[in-house]
């Protein structure tokens, strides 16, 4: 099913920090009411934070109360062969493994989510609600319109960063150490009526970076054959190492395919993705011309000489501290990105990552691997609408 990126708009709500949101944000993505007043609604029923994830029951009772009609969906695949068009929620769940399930929105067959579980085969759709037609105004989400103005929720982002800003000076009044008594009293109560109007939490107004407000995905590029090469493996490393360090990957077999699966901030996956398929392509059919083929003997030698000729980011020459800290703070943010996006990782789809051992291959061609790497020494790499970072040298 084809996907497009949506977070039922809590970025543009000031929600910050790593969240198992999927019911709050598929509800507001399907019925085109605002992620804050869902999360308040939600919140209210359970009794508790929806940050870390609703009760299926309290979800349920919740669409039941606005007109939505359940229907058992048969532990039948995610897939739009089955699935009504118009907008659906869906219920997902995988009953081979022992992890929570998912709620993910489908708009005429194409996915509004922050990931695409319709690439998970495991996924089955345990039920799924519709808005019946005479409720239903639109076949696309918008703002209700009987909703209730709310001044509140019409806030910029701009402004929530004020807000932010204000609750982080506040925080760090309570906590000096040369501030008086009252002056600590005061600023916890100013805390507190600011964290509760604003919906937050401690952990949004932890600053780190902003590294809390960066949304991330996770997105999959199928490959023939359940065996993936080692240079295509190498390849989706010097991507991930070289060209996009903030993001990820890991691959797993689906059938007869080998999915890479690539994961971090949302701008940098699908540049990556693309810049991918292209460099595959690139090298397959300059080992086809060279050797007749790139998944064995001569051909696949050229082509991991290939990637082993791209070029590399040089070490700079100067050394002094200036360039030596502007160094340290750019792998200090890489990996802080790194960390959180496998966070999200294992939070938002419920993946873990172990490492597993690698395998050698017989029959290997020096003379083509030094000619993929002259040919791959003269390939420039550069990826579409790249993101400019600070310090980066060529």
């Amino acid at each position: 099913m084809e996907f497009i990126w949506n977070d039922g708009g809590r970025f543009a709500c000031g929600f910050v920090g790593m969240t198992g949101d999927c019911v709050t944000r598929s509800i507001a993505i399907a019925t085109g009411t605002s992620y804050r007043d869902v999360y308040k609604k939600l919140g209210e029923a359970s009794r508790k934070t929806p940050r870390n994830g609703v009760c299926t029951t309290v979800a349920s009772e919740y669409l039941s109360s606005l007109g939505w009609v359940y229907t058992a969906g048969k532990d039948q695949g995610f897939s739009s062969d089955w699935l009504p068009k118009g907008i659906v929620i869906a219920h997902l769940s995988m009953p081979n493994q022992l992890r929570r399930g998912h709620f993910s929105t489908a708009i005429d067959h194409v996915i509004h989510d922050t990931w695409n579980p319709s690439e998970e085969e495991d996924y089955v759709v345990e039920g799924y609600w519709t808005l019946p037609a005479h409720l239903s105004q639109t076949t696309l989400p918008s703002l209700a319109p009987k909703r209730r103005h709310n001044a509140e929720q019409d806030l910029t982002q701009k402004e929530f960063d004020k807000v932010l800003a204000r609750l982080r000076a506040l925080d760090n009044t309570a906590n000096n150490g040369a501030s008086t008594e009252g002056e600590k009293r005061n600023a916890l109560r100013m805390m507190q009526a600011m964290m509760l109007r604003h919906n937050l939490s401690r952990e949004d107004i932890t600053d780190d970076d902003n590294i809390e407000t960066m949304c991330f995905t996770r997105r999959a590029c199928p490959l023939n054959g359940r065996r993936a090469c080692a240079w295509e493996k190498w390849l989706a490393m010097y991507l991930v190492s070289e060209i996009f360090p903030m993001i990820g990957f890991y691959y797993a077999t689906k059938g007869h395919r080998t999915l890479f699966w690539f994961y971090g901030p949302t701008d940098d996956v699908g540049n990556c993705i693309t810049l991918f398929r292209e460099l595959l392509l690139t090298i397959a059919t300059s080992a086809r011309l060279q050797y007749g083929g790139y998944s064995r003997g001569s051909g696949a030698s050229y082509a991991e000489g290939y990637v082993q000729g791209l070029p590399r980011c040089g070490v700079p020459e100067q050394s002094n501290d200036q360039v030596v800290s502007e160094t340290a703070l750019i792998h200090a943010r890489t990996l802080a990105v790194r960390k959180a996006a496998t966070q999200w990782l294992g939070m938002e789809c419920g993946i873990r990552l172990v490492n597993g051992s690698g395998y050698g291959r017989d029959q290997h061609d020096r003379a083509a691997a030094e000619l993929g790497k002259k040919h791959g020494s003269k390939h420039e790499v550069s990826a579409s609408n790249p993101r400019k970072r600070i310090g980066r040298r060529k």
